[in-house]
C-alpha cells in the first residue's frame, strides 16, 4: 500500500528531519512512501529486515532508508539512519494524508449544557456529550460517539466513530481511540449465591495516560473499587480485552486478540504478542516480551522472552507429536522402573 501527498521534500530535508545522513543525491524530490517492491521514483521506502534485501536490489524507489551496514547494497539514493524503522515512521508522518475526521461542531451533536468544551474542538454528527464532561483544546470526537457523564479528555486527543466512553473516565493528552472501542464498561465481577450470579457494582473507573493509542473494537473495563490504569504511550491493538483493575505500565504494547483478565499488573516496556491469554491476578515485570498465542498462568519476575503454544507443522508431524506426547507418562514410568533395577 502506498500513500501520496501534495507535500514534496528533498532527501536532504528528510535526513535533517530524522537525524540521518544522505547517501547519493540529496536534492532528489520525494512526495510519498511505499514498499521496496512497489515504490516509484517519487517515493521513499525503507529496509529493516534482511529478508527483503533482494527487493532492495531491484527497487524503483527514489530513495531508501536503511542502516550503514546495508549502504553498499543500495542501488538508489539512501537515507542512512541508526534506526531505519523509526526514521521511516517520522517520514511517513510528514506524508500522511489521513483527512481530519471531524471539523467544527455538527448541528446534530447533543452536548449537555454543563459540559466544558475547549477551543478548536471538533464534534461530529450524532455525538452525545453527557453532563459535566470536560474536553480539552483540539479534541476531536467523531460521529456517533458517546461520552459518559463526568469524563475528562485531554487536549489533542481523537476518538473515532462509534466509540463509547462510560462515566467518569479520565483520558490523557494526545490519546487516539479507534472505532467501536468501549472504555469503562462494567468489569466482570459477580458473586455466586447458591447457583445464582449476583452482579457486583463496579465503582472504580479507567485512567488512560498521555500519548496512548487504542485500536478498534477493544474493551477496557472499569475497576471494581480502584481504577483500571493504562500508562503513558501504551499501544493497544484491535480486539484486545483488558479486565477490571488491571494496571498496564508506560510504553507497553499489547497486540491484537489478546485477553487480559482482571487485576493483572503489567510492567513498563512489556510487549505481549497477538492472541495471548493472561490469567487474573498475574504480575509481569518490566522489559518482558511474550510471543504470540502464549498462555501466562503465573507471575513473570525476570525480564526476557517467554513463549508457550506450538508452532504450525504438517498434519503428519503433528499427529506423531501428539501420539508421542500421550506416551510420555508411560515412558516416564518405564524409565523409573529401569532406574530401580
Amino acid at each position: 500500500m502506498t500513500t501520496h501527498s501534495k507535500r514534496v521534500y528533498t532527501l536532504q530535508e528528510l535526513a535533517e528531519h530524522t537525524g540521518g545522513t544522505v547517501l547519493g543525491n540529496g536534492e532528489i524530490k520525494l512526495s510519498g512512501v511505499g514498499t521496496l517492491a512497489g515504490a516509484k521514483s517519487h517515493q521513499v521506502s525503507f529496509l529493516t529486515n534482511i529478508k527483503y534485501k533482494k527487493q532492495l536490489l531491484s527497487t524503483e524507489a527514489g530513495a531508501v532508508i536503511l542502516n550503514e551496514k546495508l549502504a553498499d547494497a543500495c542501488p538508489v539514493s539512501g537515507l542512512i539512519h541508526d534506526n531505519p524503522h523509526v526514521a521511516f515512521a517520522q517520514v511517513a508522518q510528514l506524508f500522511d494524508t489521513t483527512p481530519k475526521p471531524a471539523l467544527g461542531i455538527a448541528e446534530t451533536a447533543i452536548i449537555a449544557s454543563s459540559a466544558v468544551i475547549g477551543s478548536d474542538v471538533s464534534i461530529g454528527d450524532n455525538v452525545v456529550i453527557e453532563d459535566n464532561v470536560v474536553l480539552g483544546d483540539n479534541v476531536t470526537i467523531c460521529a456517533n460517539t458517546v461520552i459518559g457523564k463526568g469524563t475528562q479528555i485531554g487536549e489533542g486527543s481523537t476518538l473515532f466513530a462509534h466509540v463509547t466512553v462510560y462515566h467518569d473516565v479520565i483520558i490523557g493528552k494526545r490519546v487516539t481511540i479507534h472505532s467501536q472501542t468501549v472504555i469503562g464498561a462494567a468489569g466482570f465481577g459477580y458473586a455466586n449465591d447458591k447457583g445464582t450470579w449476583l452482579p457486583i457494582p463496579q465503582t472504580g473507573s479507567v485512567q488512560i495516560g498521555d500519548d496512548s493509542q487504542i485500536g478498534a473494537s477493544s474493551t477496557i473495563d472499569r475497576g471494581a473499587l480502584d481504577d483500571t490504569i493504562v500508562g503513558k504511550n501504551v499501544i493497544i491493538d484491535n480486539q484486545v480485552q483488558v479486565g477490571h483493575n488491571c494496571i498496564i505500565g508506560d510504553h507497553a504494547c499489547i497486540c491484537g486478540a489478546t485477553g487480559i483478565a482482571g487485576s493483572c499488573h503489567i510492567g513498563k516496556y512489556v510487549v505481549i504478542g497477538g492472541g495471548c491469554g493472561v490469567n487474573g491476578h498475574i504480575s509481569i515485570c518490566d522489559n518482558v516480551q511474550v510471543t504470540g498465542y502464549t498462555m501466562i498462568a503465573q507471575d513473570i519476575t525476570e525480564p526476557g522472552v517467554y513463549s508457550s503454544g506450538q508452532p504450525a507443522m504438517t498434519n503428519r508431524e503433528w499427529r506423531k507429536v501428539t501420539i508421542r506426547t500421550k506416551q510420555i507418562d508411560d515412558l516416564f514410568s518405564r524409565v523409573k522402573a529401569l532406574e530401580k533395577r
